[in-house]
């Protein structure tokens, strides 16, 4: 199986693709008709040398994901709008003020809150949590472990509450879509709806492994704090945040490019992780798929220099 440099998310009622410095929003309208939007986006580590190094790298991926996500998150729902909506008071002194850098601007402020929110609720809380044991468990490797563990029980219980939204099922059965298109692709098959429905839903490369990653390898990480003051525990588990990010998308790359047992033995679990996060899709949603993969990458040419022989391992 061949890999690709392509990958992707799910939103409103569509489909993201991204492939190097392009991608590509294909949205299912309320006419039934299929929208497609293409765009560029050419990532600072390939114009800063030292933000491509490894680890620097994940931070770097990671930010430019969530603004890109968002980015076509809001495109696609935008499809969804009430037609008698009327921006408010507020919006229209902000639209006054900012113009038509409005959206950047509430698109920055929407991630700032997002990043704020992930940090409180998945690393301070549970690190306070833990600390209200300390009178009863002394050893910190032990309360480490526990903080871990309430990270990801925290995890699995947000991830398994909004997968009972309709309208997050929905996103949920176009992110199987995605996966499914793009294990269609990797296996050299051309993509048509009946072939890609043959294929997984899960991918090793998945957003979703990753923050499980992160998860995880935060424990190991927070392990080596070894300061007395609580203040600087926190603060410590703070800044590190970006590193755990980087280890994660180091592992997350590997896993994209390796066979080896090991490494799909480590990925299991954010596999499995996966069945909460897709649903099987259906035929409609895959044409939405392909349209995207449609907009950033000649698929067609791709599959002939695989059956020739032309691509390098």
């Amino acid at each position: 199986m061949k890999k690709t440099s392509i990958g992707g998310q799910a939103v409103m009622e569509g489909v993201m693709m991204k492939n190097l410095d392009r991608y590509a929003v294909a949205v299912r309208k309320p006419d039934h008709e299929i929208e497609v939007m293409t765009d560029e986006y050419k990532s600072l580590g390939s114009r800063y040398a030292v933000l491509g190094l490894p680890i620097i790298r994940g931070v770097v991926n990671f930010g430019e994901s969530l603004y890109i996500g968002l980015k076509t998150l809001s495109y696609s729902s935008s499809f969804y709008e009430e037609e008698d909506y009327e921006p408010g008071k507020v919006e229209q002194f902000f639209t006054k003020i900012f113009g038509d850098k409005l959206e950047s601007v509430l698109m920055g402020i929407t991630m700032v809150i997002s990043v704020i929110l992930a940090l409180g609720i998945f690393m301070v809380l549970p690190f306070f949590l833990t600390n209200l044991m300390k009178g009863f468990l002394p050893s910190y490797s032990i309360r480490t472990l526990i903080e871990g563990i309430i990270r990801v029980a925290l995890f699995l219980i947000y991830i398994w509450l909004i997968s009972k939204m309709e309208d997050i099922n929905r996103v949920f059965m176009y992110h199987g879509a995605e996966h499914k298109t793009i294990n269609c692709l990797e296996h050299g098959e051309d993509l048509t709806p009946e072939n890609i429905k043959k294929y997984s839903r899960l991918h090793k490369r998945c957003g979703t492994s990753f923050l499980l990653i992160v998860m995880i390898v935060s424990i190991v990480v927070f392990m080596f704090i070894r300061v007395d003051s609580l203040l600087w525990k926190f603060i410590l588990r703070i800044l590190l945040v970006p590193i755990v990010a980087g280890i994660s998308y180091e592992f997350i790359r590997l896993a994209g490019r390796s066979n080896s047992k090991l490494v799909n033995t480590l990925s299991k679990p954010g596999l499995y992780l996966q069945y909460f996060t897709t649903r099987e899709p259906d035929a409609e949603m895959i044409e939405v798929a392909i349209k995207a993969v449609e907009g950033v990458f000649d698929w067609k040419e791709y599959l002939r220099a695989m059956h020739n022989g032309e691509l390098e391992d």
